[in-house]
């Protein structure tokens, strides 16, 4: 699954994969190898790129990460692949939750007509062996389940439809 960060109005978009004991930073064209990050504190670590090491402060607040490396500070905003998927329509009714990659469903975690409130988690998918949460963008109440567990999705595939309380 690709990362977006903003950085100064600028959005960049990476993709991290496993190799051995570390992992590959694929960054546009480039890939940068290895890449490890070894967290000292709540607030700390040593970040590793391509053998050359760097200590790192930082704070995170929501989507936002306050990041100290090499005597400057940055501010990078997340932005949550799967909170952009999750709302692929814009009515003010019914939201749906979508597939951030294509997998397969795990386990559905709630039933038609259930309350949900906004970060429950709606089921679990699988896509090249990584587990992920879908949860729910909004308060609201299952509408429909479009997947069965077992069953295999395309990216952007609606997974879940959420109609809002007392529609």
């Amino acid at each position: 699954m690709y990362h977006s960060f903003e950085v100064d109005g600028v959005y960049h978009e990476l993709w991290l994969s496993p190799n051995q004991q570390d992992y590959r930073l694929h960054l546009r064209d480039q890939v940068i190898a290895p890449v490890a990050f070894t967290r000292c504190n709540d607030s700390s670590g040593i970040l590793t790129i391509a053998g050359q090491s760097e200590p790192v402060r930082f704070a995170i607040e929501g989507e936002l990460i306050h990041l100290h490396i090499r005597g400057r500070t940055r501010i990078l905003r997340y932005n949550d692949p799967l909170r952009a998927c999750a709302s692929g329509n814009n009515e003010t009714h019914a939201l749906v939750a979508r597939a951030p990659m294509p997998g397969f469903v795990v386990a559905i975690t709630v039933s038609s007509g259930q309350s949900v409130s906004a970060g429950m988690a709606l089921m679990l998918i699988e896509s090249m062996k990584l587990e992920t949460i879908i949860r729910s963008p909004q308060d609201g109440i299952v509408d429909r389940i479009h997947v069965k567990e077992g069953e295999s999705f395309e990216h952007n595939a609606v997974l879940v439809t959420l109609s809002k309380e007392g529609r």
